[in-house]
């Protein structure tokens, strides 16, 4: 617009000087002195052709100041189209710059939330493994608790068996001797009485010896028995302590306890769990830490596992 302003003003100059050309012309026709009418009208011809011809140009240049004017405008025209055509084009650049930018604000957004995602994710996945290494810890604990455990098992079946093994050879030295010493007597008795008939030596001899075997198989059994016992409280000693170390407790329970039933399998596999009565909260207690367990320590041993296989025991939180 401001190109147009410029254009303008020398025109409308220019037509006001030619206008005013063209105006002097005409006042100076009509105003000049008319000739005397004594004058010939051969004398006058040249003046009015003269008149004439000045009116033609300037009809020709009024046609070329409207041309110019004509030319003019269509340049401004034309300026203005390309005024125009260059604003639209810019208006879509910038359009094009704005899509562009808001297109690359989306993808700025994309890229934050994708980076967001994978800092959670491996957040999560460090938490993870955290957790399972933690698991794994523990697991290692509770392996390595029961590799102890088992040590000390097979440790306390191993000195049970050499105890067992010292106390079948001092029997059987026993019986060798109390053997030589029935053997001494008998000697002694048949010198003394090697004149009585050999039946009743020999019913005697019979007579003495089931008497030897009857003495010998009481204390073979008694001797038993005190093992097969004392092997019983160890290893209910075992089982309870087991028990007491998966327990978990809370001062509510202090001073309360709960009598189970627990059945065993041959390898101490808990086949079965029962809380019999006591305390409601001691018995969940003790039934969660029995099947926490699994398995509870048990001697190879047949008679002592017949009495442990099926046992009642009284479970009693221990406090610190």
């Amino acid at each position: 617009m401001a190109g147009k302003s410029d254009l303008t003003v020398p025109v409308s100059i220019s037509a006001g000087i030619h206008i005013g050309f063209i105006v002097i012309l005409a006042l100076g026709i009509s105003f000049e002195d008319k000739p005397k009418q004594v004058q010939t009208t051969a004398a006058s011809a040249p003046a009015v052709r003269a008149i004439v011809i000045d009116q033609q140009k300037v009809n020709d240049r009024v046609e070329q100041l409207k041309k110019q004017k004509q030319d003019v405008a269509q340049q401004e025209k034309v300026r203005q189209a390309e005024l125009e055509r260059k604003a639209s084009e810019a208006r879509r650049e910038r359009e094009r710059e704005q899509e562009k930018i808001k297109t690359l604000e989306i993808q700025r957004k994309q890229k934050e939330q994708e980076t967001q995602k994978a800092n959670d994710a491996a957040k999560a996945s460090q938490a993870k493994q955290v957790l399972e290494k933690e698991r794994a810890d523990k697991a290692e604990v509770v392996r390595k608790q029961k590799e102890q455990e088992q040590k000390v098992a097979e440790d306390a079946a191993k000195l049970a068996s050499e105890k067992r093994k010292q106390e079948e050879a001092a029997a059987k030295k026993a019986q060798e001797e109390r053997q030589r010493a029935d053997d001494e007597r008998k000697r002694k008795e048949d010198a003394e009485r090697k004149r009585k008939a050999e039946a009743d030596t020999k019913a005697r001899q019979e007579r003495e010896m089931a008497e030897a075997m009857s003495a010998e198989q009481d204390s073979l059994s008694k001797t038993r028995n005190k093992q097969v016992l004392s092997e019983v409280d160890k290893y209910k000693a075992m089982i309870i302590a087991t028990i007491q170390r998966n327990l978990v407790i809370d001062e509510s329970m202090r001073g309360k306890s709960c009598r189970v039933f627990i059945r065993l399998a041959s390898d101490g596999f808990v086949t079965t769990s029962q809380t019999l009565d006591g305390d409601q909260v001691v018995c969940r207690a003790a039934k969660a830490s029995i099947n926490k367990a699994g398995r509870l320590p048990v001697s190879p041993e047949p008679a002592v596992y017949q009495q442990l296989k099926e046992i009642n025991l009284t479970v009693s939180p221990e406090f610190n």
